[in-house]
């Protein structure tokens, strides 16, 4: 016998939990599929729980359509809420001439994609706001900060179960046929497996989307492109830190460790660096602490390495790999497939924390539902 409800989404990460709530609050019945035993225990818990401003991706990418919107309901949702989140800044420090270049054609292209505050200052300036910094230059982003994400996706979580949605843990979508309306199998924390039957189907899930995508009969393959793993490893900072603000460093700086982040207690860290791996490890080297050194030292040269430590590691799914530079997220909906009901997201990571509410607005629309207004 087939179960049915009305709407499920695989996934309860941050953005998972932001289209649950969306859908729940549209007047939807909503089931939330997820494999672990507690809601963001991946990609939405590993990351360095920055909010972007949105001017560093591809103008008309979903990524650049999305990340702003979200940015500015992000701020006033967690103000509203009393959610910890700090407005800091974020300084992109140029080691010389050329990277001042490439810096000032961000600050211009942001002001095309709407994000106007971007500033471009001098030595001078930066050493007035960070006077440990060391650099040619930087952009500032005054309305980069962070936030706190777990308490983020508690309240999206209360949102979406004070509108009657339930969340099925220790529980993962293993297939389905798509061919005739949406039926989806689901197997359950004591090795049982249900056939369920859905309207609507939002596959959020995340490291494991592909997958699920694959599984699917009646999907096309070419609609489950290959995903590949970017791991990231953060090493906390010991001590007072250095800086009160976000730095971001340009280019194989950043990818080895060399970005500064400060958490909502005040706490910093560098990283994560970027290593394309095939399987998910959450293990820190102990040894990385000379090859994050390096890095920072190009915008602080004083940098102790002894302070340096293991923290934790996330890994971000990604629909292009190490040859393609930077690209975007993978949403497809009735109007790609022709499935009715079906939405699939691959690759959603940065900005994903920043951009879910509107992420998941967006996945609404390409559902035909009218998202509810914001109380």
């Amino acid at each position: 016998m087939t179960e049915t409800v009305e709407c499920i989404v695989a996934g309860a990460g941050i953005v998972g939990l932001a289209i649950a709530r969306a859908l729940a609050r549209a007047g939807r019945e909503v089931v939330v599929v997820e494999r672990n035993a507690w809601i963001g225990n991946e990609t939405s818990s590993r990351n360095n729980e920055v909010v972007h401003a949105g001017f560093l991706y591809a103008p008309g990418s979903l990524r650049a359509r999305l990340c702003r919107p979200g940015a500015e309901r992000i701020w006033r949702y967690c103000e509203s809420r009393g959610i910890p989140c700090r407005r800091l800044g974020k300084l992109m420090p140029a080691a010389d001439e050329t990277e001042l270049g490439l810096l000032a054609g961000l600050v211009e292209g942001g002001r095309r994609v709407g994000v106007p505050e971007l500033e471009l200052l001098d030595a001078a300036g930066v050493a007035r706001l960070e006077p440990a910094l060391r650099c040619a230059g930087a952009l500032h982003s005054p309305f980069t900060g962070v936030v706190d994400t777990h308490a983020l996706m508690l309240a999206y979580r209360g949102d979406a179960e004070d509108r009657g949605a339930m969340i099925a843990f220790s529980s993962a979508v293993t297939g389905g046929d798509v061919r005739d309306g949406l039926r989806l199998r689901v197997a359950d924390p004591n090795g049982g497996e249900t056939a369920v039957g859905c309207r609507v189907f939002v596959n959020a899930a995340g490291l494991g989307a592909r997958r699920i995508a694959l599984s699917l009969t009646g999907l096309a393959p070419r609609f489950a492109p290959r995903v590949h793993y970017a791991l990231g490893r953060f090493l906390a900072w010991s001590g007072r830190p250095p800086f009160g603000r976000i730095v971001v460093p340009l280019g194989e700086r950043l990818a080895n460790g060399g970005a500064f982040t400060l958490d909502v207690a005040g706490r910093g860290k560098f990283g994560g660096d970027l290593v394309w791996v095939d399987e998910v490890d959450y293990r820190v080297p102990g040894d990385l602490a000379a090859k994050f050194a390096g890095a920072i030292r190009s915008y602080w040269p004083e940098v102790d390495e002894s302070r340096l430590s293991p923290d934790y590691a996330g890994i971000r799914p990604r629909t292009w790999g190490p040859e393609a530079g930077n690209g975007d997220w993978t949403v497809s909906g009735p109007a790609d497939h022709g499935v009715p009901g079906l939405v699939n997201l691959l690759g959603i990571e940065t900005p994903g924390v920043t951009a879910a509410l509107s992420l998941a607005d967006h996945v609404l629309g390409l559902l035909g539902i009218a998202p509810a207004p914001e109380d």
